[in-house]
């Protein structure tokens, strides 16, 4: 039980002392209150105490409120949690954001930012809490799961976080907490005092020349020879290879528009789907002309495959279908399977000695290979699809030793015609 003592201070206008009993023993304490709005529904009154152990802290409180609603400048905390705004975040303030995006987002809000700050009241949320969260990622972030090799049985073992995913866990924190500001649950954006870890630049490898002509001879054949060539030789993510359709091939122009991908997604959220290309913006690759006969070898496979598979062809249907269909399909007519495609590349890739190298490293090889024949860095940044030139020299603007070779070479030239 606690009782309580209210009594103005003289001359101090609307500051009270407060006596409270709590358990038989007295605590004193100042109190004052001030209208700091309105309800928008009701209309009334909105008041905001302030209490401190003293007169003066108090009335310092009271007046520098004051004038904050003066000037328009007064902010009442929010009480929710980091852990609830997340939840309104992601639900309410993301539909701007690609499929795979909120994926990632609330992979990371449920594996790290939640379990570590989700308790603590957003509005009490300080840098030095998230600088203190990105440290930890850094020693220990994840949780690995691994065979014991003498027992067989699982054990887990904590890993730290690279830079560039704490950079990622990073980028969420703040986009979160900035519109955490904008609709007026906090006053600043706490991630933006912070200090992030330098992020290594990830080293690029692309095929060598003798790797490329091992890969020409070991996938002839191969159930994705195409696709893989088709990689290797115009630089398409993965996606939109298997995205790529016959409406988007021009035979006559030897172009190629690229405008869709290929997405896998669990089945709850719909499966394999056409989703938009990484940067939104769509474009024409003028291809060569090996690829062109690639593709007029695929168009010829594919009708075969259908006639064989007959009724049981699971794409499309007639000739006015097949405008508009995949070029690249299984057997039975269906899209291809991103996962097995991939499966399928790094057995090939440990036959010609490359056995760390991905699908994606056929496009890193085209674009080394573009820029090694000549190519301007515009027109493979236009290939590619990068946003920017700026991107595409930040990612292969490091030399090969093949141009450190060939500019020397030059400039050897360039000395023996001075003489």
């Amino acid at each position: 039980m606690s009782k309580k003592d209210t009594r103005r201070a003289q001359g101090t206008g609307s500051i009270y002392r407060k006596t409270v009993t709590r358990n038989g023993k007295k605590y004193d304490f100042w109190e004052a209150q001030i209208t700091v709005g309105a309800d928008p529904g009701t209309g009334k009154q909105i008041r905001k105490a302030f209490t401190g152990k003293t007169q003066k802290e108090v009335r310092e409180k009271m007046q520098a409120a004051a004038v904050a609603v003066q000037n328009g400048e007064f902010f009442e905390p929010s009480k929710i949690t980091v852990g609830d705004w997340f939840d309104i975040w992601l639900k309410d303030y993301c539909g701007d954001k690609k499929y795979l995006t909120v994926t990632q987002y609330s992979s990371m809000t449920r594996t790290h930012i939640k379990p570590a700050l989700g308790a603590v009241k957003l509005a009490k949320l300080t840098p030095v809490q998230i600088q203190s969260f990105y440290n930890e990622l850094q020693r220990t972030g994840r949780t690995v799961t691994e065979k014991d090799e003498k027992t067989g049985k699982p054990v887990t073992r904590q890993e730290p976080l690279s830079a560039k995913t704490v950079k990622n866990i990073h980028g969420i924190m703040s986009k979160a907490l900035s519109t955490a500001v904008d609709v007026g649950y906090i006053k600043n954006n706490p991630a933006e005092r912070v200090t992030l870890p330098r992020v290594e630049k990830k080293e690029i490898h692309p095929l060598t020349d003798t790797q490329v002509k091992a890969l020409m001879a070991a996938c002839t054949g191969h159930e994705y020879e195409r696709v893989y060539k088709l990689i290797l030789f115009t630089g398409l993510r993965e996606g939109e290879a298997a995205g790529l359709t016959w409406d988007c091939v021009d035979f006559k122009t030897g172009t190629l528009k690229i405008n869709k991908q290929l997405q896998k997604r669990p089945e709850r959220d719909g499966g394999y789907t056409f989703a938009p290309l990484k940067n939104d913006k769509a474009r024409t690759i003028t291809a060569a002309p090996f690829v062109i006969q690639l593709l007029k070898e695929q168009q010829k496979a594919q009708i075969e495959q259908r006639l064989k598979a007959s009724e049981a062809w699971q794409g499309w249907q007639d000739m006015e279908e097949r405008k508009t269909g995949l070029v690249f399909t299984r057997d039975s007519g269906r899209h291809l399977d991103v996962t097995m495609l991939y499966k399928a590349y790094k057995k090939l890739a440990e036959q010609i000695g490359a056995p760390e190298s991905r699908v994606h490293n056929l496009r890193h090889t085209f674009a080394v290979l573009s820029l090694q024949n000549g190519d301007p860095i515009k027109t493979v940044q236009d290939n590619l699809g990068h946003a920017t030139a700026a991107f595409t020299l930040d990612v292969y603007g490091h030399t090969s030793e093949k141009m450190k070779e060939d500019s020397a070479a030059r400039m050897q030239a360039y000395i023996e015609n001075m003489a």
